[in-house]
């Protein structure tokens, strides 16, 4: 009798543990990601009456078995069900994440400044240190870094990701590189015919993230052959400051900030009354030192190009000039045999019927220009090229459709600032072969957009700052930032176990390693490598079942009863032992 109320109390124990560790399961119901426990029961020790015998073919007995009284029972092991996932609970914060096994269990490493620990509560935060971190506790969420020399992950030891730190709180900004000029341009457009042009700005930055605008103008200049040009007007910075000013006031040239070298053809008539002179506009006078020259080439014997200046009297109250007496030659049929100099006499007209410009684009000229080139003896022409500030651009006259800009065959020119304006500047490539030629009712839409493929290529951006940030299923965190750029902050790294079961609970959501689990190697491993995922914005429940939880209970409850009934029973009888001696 005694043996039985031992065994019973030992009932009375086990049960009460089972019952602890139901109502620790029940009180975690709604604990993101705890995982449940189950008690396991196995008897004690046995006390042997008598041992068994064997059969004995003499007496012709059989054999006996070992009569044996069990002592009772004891918690075998506490089991954690760690490898069942709770559901999804879905949050909508950046910071919460759920893993997702798919072959093992994973486990986030944290670090309380002392040990790495383990836990599958992905409720995160970023601290005032700007590390991520636990938001029940603080723990560092441990992962990799960026490597600042290639951009990637480096897969080393886990460390706290700080991923708020001042380097990641801005992004560099970019230099516009490329340009686009789309739309309509319509020749009954009013502002293309007028003097000024029709204009469209281009919005660009410099390499350190300062904003400007590049003015251009668009004209018409021959209707019947759907001919335009397209000239650069003025750069402004932010604070509609004119740098294009500067330059050129400091001597720089506008045609090297936009223009192009064309190649002129002149053919001089072999007559005795002409002179064989390069002309062309702006450029065959010009203002040298003292006065007003003229220049005019020829060639020698061996054909070799001779320049001259001829100084030229300007009156500048009346708009004429007087031309001084000088030498020309003139030449036979095969342009450059020298026949003998034939000098003028002086003449006088105006500015404007000689040369085919005002005086005021005569005192604008500057000094002299004179292209350089070749006389062509096969066609007699004289052949130069010279720079020009503006660009040609060319529509089809049958249905409108872009042909070229600047020269046949180029859908591009460019805008060349980093020789020009300083280094800071990238030189900017514009495209204009989306831009028509049509009728629209008399408005051109027509107009210059940062970058190619609708602004993805060479928009250029200003500095960045921190707007946002995002984890992705394979646990890299991203930071969004104001000029539109995105850029890799770190990866979160996870922990994989032999044996995960055998992890030790030390509360608070997390576990560590045992001798039974399996070490960390302290590197981590990459949770898409056998297919799991994190997924953010969510968070895992509790694995805890309540049904069966609750059954559990109602087996618990009369198994404890049972053997509080075995304890009463054996009272009982040894009450009727005592009562022997009445």
């Amino acid at each position: 009798m005694m043996r039985s109320l031992f065994s019973a109390v030992s009932g009375l124990k086990t049960h009460q543990t089972k019952m602890d560790v139901i109502g620790n399961n029940v009180s975690n119901v709604n604990t993101n990601s705890f995982k449940s426990s189950n008690v396991v029961f196995s008897d004690i020790m046995y006390q042997t009456t008598a041992a068994a015998s064997s059969a004995n073919a003499l007496t012709g007995k059989g054999g006996v078995n070992a009569k044996q009284i069990g002592l009772g029972v004891s918690t075998a092991a506490t089991k954690i069900t760690i490898t069942d996932p709770g559901s999804a609970q879905t949050t909508g914060d950046p910071f919460d994440i759920r893993l997702t096994d798919k072959v093992s269990t994973n486990f986030f490493i944290v670090n309380n400044g002392m040990q790495n620990l383990f836990t599958r509560a992905g409720s995160f935060y970023v601290d005032g240190a700007g590390n991520l971190a636990m938001t029940s506790t603080g723990y560092n969420v441990m992962g990799w870094q960026v490597d600042p020399a290639t951009g990637t992950i480096k897969k080393d030891t886990v460390s706290a990701l700080r991923i708020m730190q001042e380097k990641n709180l801005t992004s560099p900004p970019e230099a516009t590189s490329k340009g686009t000029v789309g739309g309509v341009l319509d020749k009954n457009d009013t502002n293309v015919t007028s003097d000024e042009g029709h204009t469209m700005n281009l919005n660009f930055y410099d390499q350190l993230g300062y904003s400007y605008v590049a003015q251009f103008s668009v004209k018409l200049v021959d209707d019947a052959t759907k001919t335009y040009s397209v000239q650069l007007n003025d750069i402004l910075d932010s604070e509609n400051k004119s740098i294009l000013s500067e330059y050129l006031d400091g001597g720089g040239d506008l045609a090297a900030v936009f223009g192009r070298n064309t190649t002129e053809r002149k053919t001089f008539p072999i007559t005795d009354d002409r002179i064989r002179y390069m002309t062309d506009g702006d450029y065959n006078l010009g203002y040298q030192g003292e006065g007003y020259y003229f220049a005019y080439s020829t060639f020698d014997t061996q054909g070799n190009q001779i320049t001259e200046y001829v100084q030229v009297a300007v009156d500048t109250a009346n708009n004429t000039y007087t031309v001084p007496s000088y030498t020309y030659y003139a030449d036979a049929q095969s342009g450059i045999e020298q026949t003998g100099g034939i000098t003028t006499t002086s003449s006088t007209g105006t500015v404007t019927d000689l040369f085919g410009i005002t005086l005021a684009q005569l005192n604008a000229n500057g000094s002299p220009t004179t292209p350089t080139g070749s006389f062509n003896t096969t066609t007699g022409a004289y052949e130069y090229t010279m720079p020009a500030v503006n660009y040609t651009l060319k529509f089809n006259p049958n249905d409108g459709e872009f042909t070229y800009v600047g020269m046949q065959g180029s859908d591009t020119v460019t805008l060349n600032l980093t020789d020009t304006l300083g280094g800071q500047f990238s030189n900017i490539e514009i495209d204009f072969s989306t831009c028509v030629n049509s009728d629209n009712g008399g408005k051109s839409t027509i107009s210059a957009e940062p970058g190619f493929n609708n602004g993805s290529e060479g928009a250029g951006k200003g500095l960045g700052t921190l707007i946002g940030l995002s984890i992705a299923n394979n646990g890299m965190i991203y930071g969004s930032y104001s000029n539109g750029n995105t850029e890799l902050l770190g990866q979160i790294a996870v922990a994989q176990f032999a044996n995960a079961s055998g992890l030790e609970k030390v509360g608070e959501n997390c576990y560590m390693t045992t001798l039974n689990s399996g070490e960390f190697d302290g590197i981590g491993i990459e949770i898409a490598a056998d297919g799991s995922s994190m997924t953010a914005g969510e968070l895992e429940m509790s694995n805890v079942d309540l049904s069966t939880e609750f059954t559990q209970m109602i087996i618990t409850q009369r198994g404890f009863q049972s053997n509080s009934r075995i304890i009463t029973v054996s009272d009982t009888l040894l009450e009727e032992l005592i009562n022997l001696k009445r």
